[in-house]
């Protein structure tokens, strides 16, 4: 059984982790510390023990792993108080504000044999899993391009913001998503060209980026906006021999909003209406349009694998390196705003 406890009882832990976490009978969810318990807006579980001394969750020897779901802003603190306190640590993304942050937090890890990792999540979102499908079953040939879209019609978020943050910015709370999902999947670019922008000009938010990664001649665009009435397709992959469009996200979110739970068995899973097409030419010239079952999500995965390496000493699937490529580049495309 692995013990867990959380700092924060907002949106993040209760929408996001719980759900999750309690469909997981190798997992126990203890103690939830809430800093104020007077903006509670959760219904309580029954069974869990909630308080407001963080003292009493970070010396729980049954605890040995905390949960960080708090703004971004404190992340680095909290962090590096569950690690000082022998306790292992997964962290929501934005992992940290800089990567200075994230080397110092690994190797605070390291130093004390503990397992430090960032909540990642998106990787097992249905639409991003079916695309892996899609290209390793080969029907449309060698990988040429690869656009992923992330778009938004809420125009009155950037419009509402009069100063620019870096660690605020559109992309660190959205490039984290989609950036992860690339690195996790390709690797480090040999080349990244960046297009991040402040559409409503210098001193507001940061509401638009789209960022091209090279690797050999494979093109891969991570492109989000604020400003998109009619959402681009979620994913469209380019091969030699044909292609794969991908028009709606994953469900998780949409089904989790609505508070329809994993408990259900169709939750987060695509009908035939989401499904996404493909479009190739097999060996003889025949043209196939064909549509592609999707395959299910799961955000609980990332609850998996840090059981096995908590558990039973398996190597984490979010690792380091990861992390901190990502923490770089977030870093680098918001450079030159202000």
């Amino acid at each position: 059984m692995l013990t867990i406890g959380y700092i924060g009882n907002g949106k993040s832990t209760n929408r996001y982790h719980l759900p999750f976490v309690l469909q997981r009978k190798n997992i126990k969810v203890k103690t939830i510390y809430q800093r104020n318990p007077k903006h509670e807006s959760w219904n309580r579980i029954e069974g869990v023990n909630y308080t407001s001394d963080l003292e009493e969750l970070l010396n729980d020897k049954d605890i040995q792993l905390i949960v960080v779901c708090t703004r971004h802003d404190s992340h680095y603190g909290y962090s590096k108080m569950v690690l000082e306190h022998n306790k292992h640590c997964l962290v929501e993304k934005p992992f940290m504000e800089t990567s200075k942050q994230a080397k110092e937090i690994f190797e605070l890890a390291k130093e004390k044999g503990l397992i430090v990792q960032a909540y990642q999540n998106r990787r097992f979102d249905s639409d991003f899993l079916t695309v892996q499908k899609v290209i390793e079953e080969g029907k449309i040939g060698e990988l040429l391009e690869l656009e992923m879209h992330f778009d938004y019609f809420r125009p009155e978020v950037p419009e509402s913001i009069t100063s620019f943050i870096p660690s605020m910015s559109y992309l660190y709370g959205h490039g984290c998503h989609t950036l992860d999902q690339v690195i996790s999947y390709f690797g480090k670019p040999d080349d990244i060209h960046y297009d991040v922008r402040q559409l409503l000009g210098p001193g507001r938010s940061n509401d638009y980026f789209d960022l091209d990664l090279y690797y050999g001649k494979l093109k891969i665009s991570v492109k989000s906006s604020y400003f998109r009435i009619k959402e681009r397709p979620s994913f469209v992959i380019y091969g030699k021999k044909g292609c794969f469009v991908k028009e709606t996200k994953d469900r998780q979110e949409e089904h989790l909003k609505a508070f329809y739970m994993p408990e259900n068995k169709d939750f987060g899973v695509d009908t035939i209406k989401q499904y996404g097409e493909i479009t190739y030419m097999d060996e003889v010239g025949i043209i196939h349009e064909e549509k592609v079952k999707s395959v299910n999500g799961d955000y609980g995965r990332v609850y998996d694998d840090l059981y096995e390496a908590i558990i039973n000493n398996k190597s984490k699937t979010i690792t380091d390196e990861q992390t901190l490529l990502q923490m770089e580049i977030l870093e680098t495309g918001v450079r030159d705003l202000r």
